[in-house]
């Protein structure tokens, strides 16, 4: 069986270096898992504080070379006595009510926001920082706007003290999100990745579906299903996944745009696939105030949907050109099956007890899976304890679990800057408004707006950061015109995805084809007739909100999953399969129909 190549190289890194960074890992581990153990610690104090721990991973251990790596040490410094600052004077920071008062508090709330642009700038490139630059912007000259789009002005000591001193802006709910719960799962997939759970994935996944007729595909769709829902990222999910699935598929005579476009399609289902999601799962709880079993309950009938969907298109796509399973030699055995699934299975199986048994809430019972996976790192799968392979995966989940950490918290508290903004200067209402009466009132218009905005804020953000942006300004209009809360959220969640396949900015279409060395476009061509499900059933979800009551109505929820699935097999044929042209259009009409026969015909 091919194994999963371990993603750092070490050789390169100086040994001062070396131990720095891991010093700084072990601290930031240790900090967020004492967070969840040792009770409560003020919002002004932990929040801060998480930043100031990633800052050393944007700005000091990167492979920038010149000014910007001098630059990066002062911001950083600089970033880290603000940070520390802020947690030192929490008491007297809360009496302020976040209204600054000295000349100090001013440098020091404007240094915070330049750190978290920047920040932001060198983890995931210009957008989002220049999105939050244009909310600043008009934060503070909003008021000179003529019309309804102006705001009637805010004094700066307390838009900045709001944003920079007090819980909001920066240190609001998002990122006790990060704080609390989107860094402890990170740290847990970390750990998981580090040792033999990943090869698990790929085994299982192997011996389920390398048999089948197009079995290599479809063995990227399982281990990427399960890989995902802890990564979090389709582009960590392709280039992991993608190393030992795309040169099975290419030993096997797969054509190389297909190869591509179903890893891009599998690792971007990831992120919407329980029991974790990513980090947006723990946002929509914060953000939703539903809790996270009912937010996991409602979503996992939608996923297995979106996958049901990839699968018959690789069906579809295996009978028009003959496509062969895995071959023996690359299929795990029972034994390999046997042993490295429960390098996964246990810490899953402590974090779902932790959870529906015991009801710890999921931080605390993700501390307790990361424990038993971390105790799993001793051990391999060849049954041996080998102390220097230990250390090198504990090296590998505290260095990978701090870059992590730290990215997510840049993309953020950088999303929380235009959030801040938006609440201060009221911009989210009227925008709100302006959707609203742009889709005349009515709700399938709106849900179209709203998609186009999540489409093209995608392409230039991360999933995450664009879900946040675009469920605050169209959330509260969707929900005016008659969705649930939680359907709201859910159909922006999805929707934030569509740019991971969709051109003309597909990040995991464009490491995909990368990676075997075929033309973009042609992939992203496939990869959006296999993932059709990604632009239907979030439309679906609307027309038959049965498929989100599975914990209080299952054989509801399961007649509206059976009803949309049938529409999807249809739609998915016409578009990949041999008929004839007519006959496939009308396939895609009566899939249509079938999924959305309730708006249509009112059935």
């Amino acid at each position: 069986m091919t194994k999963i190549a371990a993603p750092t190289d070490k050789t390169a890194t100086p040994p001062a270096l070396r131990i720095a960074m891991l010093v700084c890992a072990a601290v930031l581990v240790v900090f967020h898992l004492a967070l969840i153990f040792s009770g409560l610690v003020p919002n002004l104090v932990s929040r801060p504080l998480h930043l100031a721990l990633a800052l050393p991973w944007l700005f000091f251990f990167t492979d920038r070379t010149g000014l910007s790596r001098y630059s990066g040490f002062v911001i950083g410094a600089v970033g880290i006595a603000c940070t520390v600052r802020v947690a030192v004077n929490h008491d007297m920071l809360l009496d302020q009510y976040g209204f600054i008062e000295t000349p100090m508090q001013t440098a020091i709330g404007f240094a915070l926001l330049a750190v978290v642009l920047e920040g932001a700038r060198r983890s995931i490139g210009w957008p989002l920082p220049l999105v939050a630059s244009a909310a600043l912007l008009y934060g503070l000259v909003g008021q000179y706007i003529p019309g309804e789009f102006g705001h009637s002005g805010t004094p700066l000591p307390s838009f900045l003290g709001t944003l920079t001193i007090a819980e909001g802006g920066i240190w609001g709910s998002l990122a006790g999100v990060s704080v609390s719960v989107v860094a402890i799962f990170v740290i847990f997939g970390a750990v998981l990745n580090a040792g033999e759970a990943g090869q698990g994935f790929m085994n299982i996944a192997s011996a389920a579906a390398g048999r089948l007729t197009g079995g290599a595909a479809k063995v990227s769709v399982i281990s990427s299903a399960l890989f995902g829902s802890i990564s979090g990222s389709a582009s960590a999910n392709v280039a992991s996944t993608g190393a030992v699935t795309l040169p099975a598929m290419t030993r096997l005579g797969y054509p190389k745009r297909l190869s591509a476009a179903v890893e891009a399609v599998a690792s971007s289902g990831g992120q919407i696939m329980p029991p974790l999601m990513g980090a947006g799962a723990f946002v929509m709880v914060e953000l939703t105030g539903i809790s996270y079993t009912q937010i996991m309950g409602a979503a996992i009938l939608p996923a297995l949907l979106y996958f049901l969907a990839v699968w018959i298109g690789i069906n579809a796509y295996a009978r028009r050109m003959d496509l062969a399973g895995l071959r023996d030699e690359d299929r795990a055995t029972a034994r390999q099956v046997a042993i490295t699934s429960g390098f996964f299975l246990v810490p899953f199986g402590v974090l779902l007890w932790g959870m529906f048994v015991i009801r710890y809430t999921p931080q605390y019972a993700a501390s307790l899976a990361i424990l038993a996976a971390a105790v799993l790192l001793f051990f391999g799968a060849d049954a041996k304890i080998d102390m220097r392979r230990t250390a090198s995966r504990f090296e590998q989940a505290l260095i990978g679990a701090a870059r992590q950490v730290s990215m997510i918290a840049s993309i953020i508290l950088c999303a929380s800057i235009v959030i801040g903004v938006l609440a201060i200067t009221g911009l989210g209402v009227k925008l709100t408004s302006l959707i609203l009466s742009g889709s005349g009132g009515y709700l399938w218009p709106s849900l179209i707006l709203t998609a186009l905005a999540c489409l093209v804020l995608g392409m230039e953000v991360p999933t995450t950061a664009a879900y946040v942006i675009c469920v605050s300004v169209a959330g509260p209009a969707l929900s005016q015109l008659g969705l649930e809360p939680l359907q709201a959220h859910l159909f922006v969640f999805w929707f934030a995805l569509l740019s991971t396949i969709t051109p003309p900015v597909c990040g995991a279409v464009f490491i995909a084809a990368g990676m075997i060395g075929e033309n973009w476009l042609k992939v992203a061509m496939t990869a959006m007739k296999l993932g059709v499900g990604l632009y239907i059933i979030p439309l679906a979800m609307i027309a038959n909100p049965g498929i989100l009551t599975l914990s209080d109505s299952p054989a509801y929820a399961l007649f509206a999953f059976a009803r949309i699935g049938v529409g999807l097999a249809l739609v998915s044929n016409a578009l990949i399969g041999k008929a004839a042209w007519p006959l496939r259009i009308l396939f895609a009409a009566a899939g249509l129909a079938v999924v959305f026969g309730r708006v249509i015909l009112g059935v």
